[in-house]
């Protein structure tokens, strides 16, 4: 599967956005589906993650203002990310994973500014 992140941007703190990560090549809903995100100087580390049978997960630092969300019909999965913080500033890169398989798109940069 080739998945393509889209959405990054320059936000004001406090504002609004939302990453899609359009799949090719395969369907989604065979996949538990994920975002990841990247600062400088610091590791790769796990979002949210959206398991096949629906269930969600997320990093303690995003919940209650990001939500992962998938459209099969579209086969693209979504991060809505709200209240957004100078934190959350890194490449984002969505992930799409089986037992055996592991998949990644390209990062999208979101920049939080004061």
């Amino acid at each position: 599967v080739q998945l393509q992140a889209s959405g990054g941007g320059l936000v004001q703190a406090g504002g609004s956005l939302r990453l899609s990560c359009a799949a090719s090549g395969s369907t989604l809903d065979h996949y538990a589906v994920g975002w990841f995100r990247q600062a400088p100087g610091k590791e790769r580390e796990q979002v949210s993650c959206l398991a096949i049978g629906g269930r969600t997960n997320y990093a303690d630092s995003v919940k209650g203002r990001f939500t992962i969300s998938r459209d099969n019909a579209k086969n693209t999965v979504y991060l809505q990310m709200s209240s957004l913080k100078l934190e959350d500033t890194a490449v984002y890169y969505c992930n799409a994973r089986t037992a055996t398989m592991d998949y990644w798109g390209q990062g999208t940069q979101v920049t939080v500014s004061s």
